[in-house]
């Protein structure tokens, strides 16, 4: 975290049953709408949950058995979720899969469509961070309007890391939360939806899938600044001073920029490494926000340990990638110096 979100966090909290913090509240979601490239007829909503609480509220809320048939990405494990989510909601839908290393390219959502009718919508997430590739955002925007589908993009480990623009790129649904670049403790998400995203769901009249998550309550609490339940106020304060900060910093714009170098700059100093192949990168896009180190014989997992012995803690995966990917982010208030050390560090460790 930075340290003037550090400062925000340790003041004491007010209480938030007031107008003056619904004037915080109704200034974060403008900030939020305004950095997401969203329009002025959007609906943000601050939730009080991690990202997958997010993505079901999305997901569960949004669409339904009775009336919807989505498309799923499914690169790894936060794709997976998604269809997870779906399932669990018995809402029907096809995965489109593809291995580790990979790039998804178009014939892999005309795979997973096929002929078939009906589908609604398209469930992305569009940085899938357990294995770093960076979706084609803009592939992905045309297939939705070419098939009329709802694009429903979860941007956790891509916004304000990647380049984004909610109308630019035909978004729907927007899903961010507090932990990744805006630098936060986890425990506060943010939706942004569509007019005609929110239409649709109340059109259809679909049932909110949970008393908590209830986005026709959030709708009416949001207009007035506030949130149906107890928000997490602490990080919602100091949402407020990084959201200034990044505005006054330049905007989206310059934290994709940021972010950018400080990924460009790793990797360059990582090359030595790569060349004598104790650790290789993939080759898909990758974003912005970390780079998936590969471990191709293994070892990913004592890496990680010998860091953390050191007092350098990186990202370490589940599942088959256990032992074979190793990511390293470039959120938050990182140097270029940090990078060099890492690099320094994993050295000692690899040669």
């Amino acid at each position: 975290m930075h340290g003037y979100t550090r400062g925000a966090l340790s003041e004491q909290i007010p209480y938030f049953r007031t107008e003056e913090f619904s004037q915080i509240n109704i200034e974060c979601m403008e900030r939020l709408r305004r950095l997401a490239g969203a329009p002025d007829d959007t609906h943000v909503y601050l939730l009080a949950c991690s990202g997958t609480g997010a993505m079901e509220a999305v997901v569960a809320g949004c669409f339904s058995g009775a009336h919807d048939r989505l498309l799923v990405i499914d690169g790894g494990s936060f794709g997976r979720r998604f269809a997870e989510i779906a399932t669990h909601h018995e809402i029907p839908h096809e995965a489109a899969t593809f291995s580790f290393g990979e790039t998804l390219k178009l014939d892999v959502l005309d795979a997973a469509i096929g002929s078939a009718e009906g589908f609604t919508g398209m469930l992305v997430n569009i940085h899938e961070t357990s294995t770093g590739q960076l979706y084609d955002r803009g592939m992905l925007a045309s297939f939705c309007g070419e098939h009329g589908l709802y694009f429903v993009c979860d941007a956790i480990g891509s916004f304000l890391a990647d380049p984004l623009d909610f109308e630019k790129d035909g978004i729907d649904a927007l899903i961010i939360s507090s932990q990744k670049a805006l630098a936060l403790p986890p425990g506060l998400s943010a939706v942004i939806l569509s007019d005609r995203l929110f239409r649709k769901m109340s059109d259809q009249g679909i049932k909110p899938f949970s008393y908590y998550f209830d986005f026709k309550q959030a709708e009416e609490n949001a207009v007035r600044g506030q949130t149906p339940f107890t928000p997490p106020v602490g990080i919602i304060m100091a949402l407020r001073e990084r959201l200034e900060r990044i505005e006054n910093e330049g905007g989206t714009e310059a934290s994709v920029a940021r972010t950018k170098e400080l990924a460009k700059d790793f990797r360059e100093r990582l090359k030595p490494l790569i060349e004598r192949k104790l650790v290789v990168l993939s080759p898909y896009v990758l974003s912005n926000a970390c780079t998936p180190l590969v471990f191709i014989n293994g070892g990913a997992k004592d890496a990680c340990q010998k860091l953390s012995q050191n007092g350098v803690w990186l990202n370490p995966n589940g599942g088959p990638l256990e032992d074979v990917v190793l990511r390293v982010g470039h959120l938050g208030d990182l140097t270029l110096d940090d990078n060099a050390m890492l690099v320094e560090m994993l050295s000692d460790i690899l040669l």
